[in-house]
């Protein structure tokens, strides 16, 4: 595996010093071919954004909707980006061989990319591996933004809900049942036409079927809230700040509740998003765009060319929502741009 590993590095070596938006590397791993695509490079040393999928999507069908956003952009000028797609499901054959598998591919591509730290960003099946990813290395990880994120094992209820789900629906009806409520399988029917489409017709249907299985068959993340002066220092959970996104009629609320009841809270963030449901980066990119701005600020990483439009598109409602979210940096920034600029 190692020699194989090494073989890679030369190969590449050369990502980020031809690097443009977009563009597509098929790498040969011992788990079988990683689709990974990278926009822009490096800037300084800052981390790069690495990205995981859902079940039945891929970075494109996932992500696209958000980093094409124009605010979005104005936050990738300052970060390079990495979208991982899960082996097997992007466009190309190519089998999956498990959550194990998939959490053993981010360390890969921060080893072969020589990245030294990453904002991970998952949706439902790739929140869960970025979380396994940073709980097992968490020296790479500066922070992660997880949506619809479940940290529970699959249980008996939901195992025999599935089996049956199974005998009586379609791979493409279950996966859809996992991104949207009923609310929205009836209501927003352009969208979920859209999505069934792609699921139906540009994933494998036995590598999809695989990734789902997987999936369903997850461990707990066994994380646990942190008591001070009794069990920080033992306790297994994450270190690093976590912005956690649920759409206001998601599938995933209980989930994503019951991992914010389980996380540090002077680290963690639950944002629920209003008039929202399976997939927020998708049906609300502003919204999204602009927590996932004041998130990266809130670490301590400034956009300066964004500052511009902050300063005159926030109004107050939006600033109080950022001391609200992040305490006394929040409270900084919005006492910040008061201070230099105020609207007209």
């Amino acid at each position: 595996v190692f020699a194989q590993i090494a073989d890679l590095k030369i190969y590449c070596s050369l990502f980020w010093s031809s690097a443009v938006c977009g563009q597509e590397h098929d790498l040969e791993t011992p788990h079988g071919v990683l689709h990974v695509t990278i926009r822009g490079v490096p800037k300084g040393n800052r981390p790069v954004i690495l990205t995981y999928h859902d079940i039945g999507l891929n970075h494109k069908s996932c992500f696209n909707t958000l980093f094409n956003f124009e605010d979005m952009q104005e936050i990738t000028q300052h970060f390079a980006v990495v979208h991982v797609d899960a082996p097997g499901q992007q466009e190309a054959f190519c089998l999956v061989k498990g959550v194990r598998t998939c959490v053993f591919a981010c360390v890969l591509v921060c080893s072969l990319c020589r990245v030294n730290s990453v904002i991970g960003m998952g949706v439902g099946a790739g929140a869960y591996i970025l979380t396994r990813f940073a709980l097992s290395h968490p020296s790479l990880v500066e922070g992660l933004v997880l949506i619809n994120v479940n940290p529970c094992a699959e249980g008996w209820i939901d195992w025999a809900a599935s089996k049956f789900s199974g005998w009586t629906s379609t791979l493409v009806d279950i996966i859809m049942a996992h991104h949207f409520s009923t609310e929205e399988l009836t209501e927003n029917q352009e969208l979920i036409q859209t999505y069934r489409l792609h699921i139906a017709q540009d994933i494998n249907q036995d590598n999809l079927a695989l990734f789902c299985a997987s999936y369903n068959a997850r461990r707990d993340l066994g994380i646990e809230r942190p008591v001070i002066g009794l069990n920080e220092d033992t306790v297994s959970t994450l270190i690093c700040p976590a912005l956690l996104v649920v759409g206001d009629t998601s599938p995933a609320v209980e989930a994503v509740v019951e991992c914010n009841s389980r996380l540090n809270p002077t680290k963690t963030t639950l944002l629920k998003m209003a008039d929202c449901g399976g997939l927020p980066q998708v049906v609300q990119p502003g919204k999204l765009a602009e927590a996932f701005k004041y998130f990266v600020q809130g670490m301590g990483y400034s956009m300066y060319t964004g500052l511009t439009y902050l300063f005159f598109c926030s109004n107050v409602k939006s600033l109080f929502c950022v001391r609200h979210l992040f305490g006394k940096q929040g409270l900084f920034i919005q006492c910040y741009f008061k201070t230099l600029a105020k609207p007209k």
